[in-house]
């Protein structure tokens, strides 16, 4: 079409060419979001799966990196007798597992295969796609260094889990808690990113858009909510490292006593934040119930904002989140962290950050 009948046709007949223009465009960005949305799925059950392998002790199952070749499991008896065998040189095995026959090891071998396996098909359903819109110019504008950015957070994931297995391959029967909590800190971090990459394509802010005060304060509110539920989660991590759950398992006590006398039994102090499980528990019950305050708050005070359907929507799914995070979290600590109930929990926490980001989103 010679730009002289693009002229006439777009001013003509009522802009044709510019509405199929924009109708593509937002085909486009429907598509990427609803991609990241699947992979946001694939990372929420690498996350729940994660936990899984961790509380059934099973991470240390597989002592090689083989990012390739790794991806198939042992097929035949001679192949499995040679994993087992480099599996009974490890620490775990020597110090907590001695004596296990090969089918008690096979049952923790699978648990920490999918995860692996599961982190190799996150890798390929995020490049992929990613391949496929870059090369047929569908991105948007702006929006290609934000899915590359991703792709490299996927990459170190990936370094950081073994740098992770690692730690509990040389004197210690289990991982660093430092290294875990990184680990698991780094994949909801990439979880949120592509959640909110996937709002910002769903959701594109008025260019015109502008906030009232009050508005923008409960915005801000949602940011500390969301940053908040960032740390908890990682302070999660440092109970599941250090396997704090096991103890105390009262509530809203801690064995009887609100603050618990072995606070600062460490030196130096600063060690109790992270290696005491007293500490570690008792900071993550603060945050806790932190959140179990702020978050009723945050929703009654955006009640009485007029905010968007949208918007009002976020605020309830948020306080609903953590009524579920709450209880799950006081059930698993009395039951003393069965683990179905702590996967739950887990993924309850992931869950709730996701809300509180669409709380965010929706405010701006």
């Amino acid at each position: 079409m010679t730009d002289p009948e693009m002229y006439r046709s777009a001013f003509g007949r009522g802009q044709p060419v510019f509405a199929a223009q924009d109708q593509a465009d937002a085909r486009a960005r429907r598509q990427i979001a609803t991609w990241l949305l699947c992979c946001c799925a694939l990372v929420f059950a690498m996350v729940v799966v994660g936990g899984i392998t961790r509380l059934t002790h099973s991470g240390l199952s597989i002592v090689e990196w083989q990012p390739l070749v790794g991806t198939l499991p042992p097929l035949t008896e001679v192949q499995w007798l040679e994993v087992f065998q480099k599996y009974q040189l490890t620490p775990e095995y020597q110090k907590v597992n001695l004596g296990m026959s090969l089918a008690e090891f096979k049952s923790i071998f699978w648990w920490e295969y999918f995860h692996r396996l599961l982190g190799r098909l996150i890798g390929l359903a995020y490049f992929a796609p990613l391949v496929y819109f870059a090369l047929r110019r569908r991105i948007p504008q702006g929006w290609l260094m934000k899915l590359l950015g991703i792709f490299v957070l996927g990459g170190l994931q990936g370094a950081l889990g073994w740098y992770m297995v690692k730690s509990g391959l040389v004197d210690e029967p289990r991982v660093s808690q430092y290294r875990l909590t990184a680990h698991l800190g780094l994949a909801i971090l990439i979880y949120a990113a592509m959640f909110w990459v996937a709002l910002g394509l769903l959701f594109p802010r008025p260019a015109a858009a502008h906030d009232t005060p009050e508005v923008e304060r409960v915005r801000r509110f949602a940011g500390v909510l969301a940053s908040l539920i960032f740390v908890m989660i990682l302070s999660g991590g440092l109970v599941a490292g250090i396997r704090a759950g096991f103890a105390y398992n009262t509530f809203p006590t801690m064995n009887g006593n609100w603050i618990p006398p072995e606070l600062f039994l460490l030196d130096p102090w600063y060690l109790n934040f992270f290696n005491n499980m007293a500490t570690v528990q008792f900071d993550h019950r603060l945050l806790g119930w932190a959140l179990a305050v702020l978050v009723p708050w945050f929703w009654w005070r955006s009640q009485c904002l007029p905010l968007s359907g949208r918007a009002r929507l976020a605020t309830h799914l948020l306080l609903a989140a953590l009524v579920l995070q709450v209880g799950l979290g006081i059930t698993t600590l009395l039951l003393v962290v069965p683990v179905a109930l702590a996967a739950a929990h887990q993924a309850g926490a992931v869950l709730l950050l996701s809300a509180a980001l669409w709380c965010l989103h929706a405010l701006r």
